[in-house]
């Protein structure tokens, strides 16, 4: 999550149920973040163990598939509205219905009490609105007609699924987030976590099954083990501070014997740009876990007008930083275009002119709330790092991953990748930097060697829903659950019987053997009691 956060620190495997607040304390983001995640795991945790890996509730079951044929090879798939569940998280597919405007003003009427016509003639006629989402304009896939690689497989069989993870929302790109009472000056509050669902083809051939129209548990056991595949991460990186050679030229700026020589506390990010094996892969880093971003207000070529520059001249853009151009589109495709230097800045005008145009298809799309997101790597010889620069340059902007040895990234913060890793765009890492302590938190063995660890996300889910194996022929490949609740038995009912039977009372003395009447009554049965006795029992 690209955020403006001190740190994360849940720990699933340490069990804490609650963050407990006390008295007279400073507040900190990353005790109220823990505590969201702690009851978002609880919760989703707890789903899942009840429904299992997927499911909808009866009656209400999301994204049943229908295929719907089309011209030129468009073929479109209608996705039927409900909740559904994957791994505990979920899923909602029903489409929002659109306001309802104010009438505009009624025409005055004639003398012969008849409507005048409308100057302009007839009021035009709204289209109509679905119900339903489809492939093609599902909210969050973002897919595009002209690009063949996104259009659904022209040949039959093939399967249908879900493909399910979180992103960050921050108000660059949703305005209504801010609070615009505090003022253009202040930055924004709290950022949002949404849920991303998108419904994909997937080849039968992916999956290795024979036949046009396998058994049911057949595709989704071949499913389950694409999507195991899919989902686990295949790199790991290390994290350490070593004190750079040349710390003795600066010693007034931090304590003699630290490793990590920041002058303020950071929280790195480093994630993957563009995935592959090593050979192919690059990452880029931001010591601020890349949350400065920069709302564009029109794209001109090479020049870009922003909505504000950053007031703090740290978080600000300069001349020869990187930056990514973004928008809802590219967030959500998970794509990974060429990062562009910034060549100029006008500050007066808030423009900065690119070292290229950004990617087709990304940022000519206002109601797509494109932004810049910065990045502090800086190409060799550009900026002096703390442990000196590494030959080569870089890849279409962005560092290339070098394995089994130490990279500097500035400051003596120094990552390690593992060899033999198949890294994903969007895998990324943090390591919080301290000044207090003079480095950085990762985690250590006894003898304070650095673990490698797999990367904190993007974490994927996937479901199966549907298996198209010709035009009229979409195999339900969906799973849907009753509710646990029944009816309250009535009082009135019939209850068991039998000595020391679940539901008897005993009226007799204590030890006796006396008749045993039910625990429940009726108030009839109870004053027919008393009638008889004399007393209630």
């Amino acid at each position: 999550m690209h955020a403006d956060l001190s740190r994360i620190t849940h720990r699933p495997e340490r069990h804490y149920s609650a963050v407990v607040a006390q008295q007279g304390r400073v507040q900190l983001d990353a005790d109220a973040n823990e505590q969201t995640a702690i009851q978002l795991f609880q919760a989703r945790t707890l789903a899942a163990d009840l429904i299992g890996a997927h499911g909808g509730p009866h009656g209400a079951t999301g994204f049943k598939i229908d295929l719907r044929g089309g011209p030129h090879e468009l073929d479109d798939l209608v996705i039927g509205g409900g909740r559904y569940y994957v791994d505990g998280i979920l899923c909602d597919a029903t489409r929002p219905r659109p306001g309802t405007p104010v009438p505009t003003a009624t025409a005055p009427k004639k003398e012969g009490g008849e409507d005048e016509e409308e100057a302009d003639g007839d009021a035009p006629t709204l289209p109509a609105v679905s119900e339903t989402w489809t492939y093609w304009d599902q909210p969050d896939g973002h897919r595009d007609p002209e690009r063949p690689g996104d259009r659904l497989p022209s040949q039959f069989p093939y399967l249908v699924y879900l493909k399910v993870w979180e992103r960050l929302v921050t108000a660059a790109e949703d305005p209504a987030l801010r609070e615009v009472a505090l003022g253009a000056a202040l930055p924004d509050t709290a950022a949002r976590a949404k849920v991303v669902w998108q419904v994909l083809p997937l080849p039968a051939s992916e999956l290795g099954l024979d036949g046009d129209n396998p058994p049911a548990d057949d595709i989704r056991t071949a499913f389950d083990r694409w999507a195991r595949q899919a989902a686990a991460p295949g790199c790991r990186l290390a994290a350490r501070s070593e004190r750079p050679d040349h710390a003795d030229d600066d010693p007034c700026l931090v304590a003699p014997e630290a490793r990590y020589r920041g002058p303020e506390n950071q929280l790195y990010r480093v994630e993957v740009h563009e995935g592959g094996t090593a050979k192919d892969a690059t990452f880029k880093w931001s010591r601020e876990n890349g949350s400065p971003t920069f709302p564009v207000d029109e794209l001109d070529g090479t020049w870009v007008q922003l909505a504000s520059l950053a007031n703090d001249d740290k978080l600000s853009l300069h001349v020869g930083d990187w930056v990514e151009f973004v928008d809802t589109g590219y967030a959500s495709r998970g794509e990974a275009a060429p990062l562009l230097r910034v060549a100029e800045v006008d500050l007066p005008g808030r423009r900065v002119r690119l070292s290229d145009e950004p990617a087709p298809g990304v940022g000519r799309r206002p109601e797509l709330h494109p932004f810049l997101r910065r990045w502090d790597h800086q190409e060799a010889g550009r900026k002096t790092v703390r442990r000196g620069d590494r030959p080569g340059r870089l890849r279409h902007g962005a560092v290339p991953v070098e394995e089994g040895g130490w990279l500097p990234l500035e400051d003596g913060v120094e990552v390690y990748f593992e060899t033999g890793g198949s890294y994903r765009t969007g895998d990324f890492w943090l390591i919080p930097a301290r000044t207090a302590t003079g480095g950085v938190e990762w985690p250590t063995d006894r003898a304070r060697r650095p673990l490698l660890q797999h990367p904190s996300g993007i974490v994927v889910h996937h479901a199966p829903l549907a298996w198209v194996h010709g035009e009229q022929a979409v195999p339900d490949l969906r799973f849907a659950f009753r509710p646990l609740a029944t009816g309250i038995q009535a009082a009135d009912a019939a209850q068991p019987q039998g000595a020391g039977g679940v539901g008897t009372l005993s009226t007799g003395a204590a030890g006796g053997a006396g008749p045993k009447q039910p625990r429940s009554q009726t108030t009839a049965e109870a004053e027919a009691q008393v009638d008889e006795q004399g007393v209630a029992d």
